[in-house]
């Protein structure tokens, strides 16, 4: 009863931090989700060490939580009005801003004594952009301009790109290691992608007819919550993404429950608690031992994936014809990362053990330098893009 009673103490404690954050978010320029990565470094290991280790060590059931909520209600904006307008952009975009930022860091991070199997799995993982941060600020701001909306579908496919390249590098890897089976890190990773839109559509297609009946155009928490809860947890056992699971499942149901009036109104409600829970303790996670004899490589990776998502994401809008303001900020906007990256590390570190400490400590620590960093910048870009927009 004791542990219960700590894990009661210290969720609780956590959770009205987050209010008195949102509260002094509303009075300076910084993001709530900054300030909560913030509060988290303060309060963890690295800091006051407050939170107690038996809420600390379930940091991965409250980041799948958050990540399925978040993960569907991204699903959501793949509308097909929406995807009509914006597909060439959203393609475009996405697939420049991810395949500029792997190249860049893989020919910049050439020069240090990482081995080239480490630098492409490394510039791989730099593809990727944290949804989870984005989706709050857009929430905060309650910005549904057209840039927020295409940043929302950039974002929501961004990962996609990213797991398919760390796939493709992860077998690559393989290969200069002379390991025997190298295809078979690809075939995981397509199955992996693959699987979880065919798991997403199965779930989705009697969801978006059964769903809304009880509370006529408005789907109740509990089946809302239920459905989310239900996928993520059958997409993690039949070990393929829950992310892209859920985003599949909440764009099917966007799409063809037309007896909706608006599918995510109820989940909505309770992703910011989730949200909180995850930001502090994603922030307690921080280990500045982490950085020892990795800081120039560190700052290398920092830098050349800031100009990779900036020129990716500029030239992805010049092909597609994108407005100016999608050219100057969409860059910015996609800096946040977040746990899908660690997870890619995990793996990478898994595959290369002799490399282990090198992966972790990079990405670890830039994941977290771009959690603090990345809700301002994006924070940033939109309200740019919101007054170029009211410019023209």
């Amino acid at each position: 009863m004791t542990e219960i009673g700590i894990i009661l103490l210290g969720l609780g404690g956590i959770l009205l931090l987050g209010m008195t954050t949102d509260f002094i978010g509303r009075k300076t320029p910084l993001p709530r989700v900054t300030l909560l990565l913030l509060f988290g470094v303060l309060m963890g290991d690295e800091g006051f060490q407050l939170i107690p280790a038996v809420i600390s060590q379930q940091f991965e059931f409250f980041s799948t939580i958050a990540l399925l909520v978040i993960g569907f209600l991204l699903g959501g904006q793949f509308d097909l009005k929406n995807l009509k307008v914006n597909s060439k952009p959203m393609f475009w975009v996405s697939a420049c801003a991810a395949l500029f930022t792997v190249i860049l860091v893989f020919a910049g991070m050439q020069f240090t004594a990482l081995p080239i199997s480490v630098v492409v799995v490394l510039a791989c993982i730099a593809s990727a952009t944290a949804p989870a941060p984005i989706v709050d600020i857009i929430l905060e701001t309650k910005d549904n301009s057209a840039f927020s909306r295409l940043l929302l579908q950039i974002t929501a496919i961004d990962d996609v790109w990213a797991m398919i390249l760390f796939s493709m590098a992860i077998s690559f890897a393989l290969v200069d290691v002379n390991y025997a089976n190298a295809i078979a890190p690809f075939i995981e990773g397509v199955v992996h992608i693959v699987g979880a839109v065919f798991l997403g559509v199965f779930i989705g297609l009697p969801a978006s007819v059964l769903t809304g009946r009880i509370k006529p155009g408005q789907p109740t928490l509990v089946e809302t919550l239920g459905l989310v809860l239900f996928s993520g947890g059958l997409a993690i056992y039949l070990d393929v993404s829950f992310l892209i699971t859920v985003m599949v499942l909440g764009a099917t149901i966007a799409n063809i429950a037309q007896h909706h009036e608006y599918p995510f109104h109820e989940i909505e409600n309770i992703e910011w608690p989730f949200m909180v829970i995850f930001f502090v303790l994603a922030g307690a996670s921080l280990k500045f031992e982490l950085l020892n004899g990795t800081l120039y490589i560190l700052i290398a990776y920092v830098v050349l994936r800031i100009f990779g998502k900036c020129l990716g994401a500029y030239v992805g809008a010049l092909l597609s014809q994108a407005d100016v303001a999608t050219k100057r900020w969409m860059g910015l906007a996609l800096l946040p990362q977040a746990g899908v990256e660690i997870g890619m590390a995990l793996i990478a570190a898994n595959q290369f053990p002799q490399h282990a400490q090198a992966i972790l400590s990079i990405v670890i620590t830039a994941t977290v330098f771009f959690e603090i960093v990345g809700p301002p910048l994006s924070k940033l870009a939109i309200n740019r893009a919101q007054k170029l927009n009211g410019d023209n």
